[in-house]
């Protein structure tokens, strides 16, 4: 590895602010460039969807520093920067401006990009979707008055959050999902319908079961959602939620493993020297699953960026925690840890009708995932019964009288 020349960051996110961070608290004293392609200070996404949005929180609130924190740590922070190409054999990274940087070690943490609707009136003014903190001003802009028919694709996390933010404004809601409820494919139907009832007793319409055709337009502005149900739902504004894609462009062309993100070891090492990947953008080895697995979540960019500084030092780095998100919508609180296969038996400690509860997934009677609902500090004793692969007796697991920490020890 050249030591004398920088270590580079790309992406401003909370992976790549939390890696700057952890590179000098290490003690590292090289230089440390950070490239951040929005004209914004590295921030995270969770407020996007919630306390900003909500008007709760100031816009400073996503910011993973303050203004002043990169001046005062010798972090070369350049916004507005987009990284064009990278080359690794040279240890050269080439910037929209045409400089080439050289680097000594690079994280590439690109996150990723919403999934685009490819359907008639995508183009059409009105059509929102929420990555940015740009977009969470617009939308901010669009519900925070009230008195807007809303429709919402995609019941997934970020579509009901933003469901949930509109009705707080006195919005009228709809939302429209293909599968069969809610957040199907993490959840299942049984416990998707928890969030099916929890919109719908909010004065949501929800369609599941239900696929856009169109959108229709009036003087170039989104007016309504042709489903096929619905002639033509009415809208003032459409929210599109329907996942995203890994940035991966900038990997892919230079050579590096890609799959599904990009790829990486235990360590977050790609498959080209002195170059790493964290955050939404990386496919890394979980040696806790055997498999390469690709993390969306905060969680995952807040421990992934440190990680990957920690192993472009040199230092000993297995990255294999236990996957882990939570939401927040209308009075419903949740924590969501592991990762649940198709296949797995869901069981219950507590009532989910009740609003108050923990879901647990079993496969071979072990537990492989748990979701605690407006219950609070259980998180660590979950992990724990997820990593340690031990069968545990349902009888147990729903036994509200026996803590849970007793049940991982």
């Amino acid at each position: 590895m050249p030591a004398q020349e920088p270590f580079v960051i790309v992406g401003g996110g909370l992976a790549g602010g939390k890696a700057a961070e952890t590179l000098r608290d290490e003690g590292f004293d090289g230089r440390v460039v950070l490239l951040a392609e929005e004209p914004e200070l590295p921030y995270e996404r969770p407020p996007l969807s919630k306390q900003y949005l909500l008007g709760k929180a100031e816009r400073s609130v996503a910011e993973v520093h303050g203004g002043g924190w990169y001046a005062e740590h010798d972090v070369d922070l350049r916004t507005g920067v987009r990284a064009t190409a990278l080359d690794p054999a040279a240890h050269r990274v080439t910037l929209d401006s045409g400089e080439q940087l050289p680097y000594g070690a690079l994280l590439l943490a690109t996150g990723a990009s919403p999934r685009r609707l490819p359907v008639p009136g995508a183009d059409l003014d009105g059509v929102r979707y929420l990555r940015t903190l740009a977009d969470a001003d617009q939308l901010l802009a669009d519900l925070s008055g009230g008195g807007r028919r809303v429709v919402v694709v995609g019941a997934g996390w970020i579509g009901l959050e933003v469901a949930a933010a509109a009705r707080s404004y006195d919005n009228a809601v709809t939302i429209v999902e293909p599968q069969p409820s809610p957040l199907h494919q993490v959840l299942g139907q049984e416990l998707g319908g928890v969030f099916a009832r929890l919109h719908r007793d909010h004065g949501v319409d929800l369609f599941t079961g239900t696929t856009v055709r169109e959108f229709r337009g009036a003087d170039g502005r989104v007016a309504a959602v042709v489903t096929d149900g619905h002639a033509g739902l009415p809208a003032d504004l459409v929210v599109v939620g329907v996942g995203v894609i890994p940035r991966i462009e900038l990997a892919a062309a230079a050579g590096l493993d890609v799959d599904n993100g990009v790829v990486t070891d235990h360590a977050l090492r790609t498959s080209a020297p002195d170059v790493y990947a964290a955050g939404d953008v990386a496919s890394s080895f979980r040696p806790l699953y055997g498999r390469h697995v690709r993390v969306e979540h905060w969680a995952n960019a807040l421990h992934s960026g440190p990680a990957a500084a920690r192993s472009m030092l040199g230092q000993d780095v297995t990255f294999d925690r236990v996957p882990y998100f939570f939401t927040d919508q209308y009075d419903l609180g949740m924590e969501y840890s592991g990762l649940a296969g198709p296949g797995a038996t869901v069981v219950y400690r507590g009532d989910p009708e009740g609003g108050e509860f923990i879901a647990f997934w079993l496969e071979d009677g072990r537990v492989t995932a748990g979701m605690n609902v407006n219950v609070w500090d259980v998180t660590d004793p979950i992990q724990e019964l997820i990593r340690s692969r031990q069968a545990v007796p349902v009888a147990a697991l729903t036994d509200v009288d026996i803590p849970l920490e007793q049940l991982a020890g």
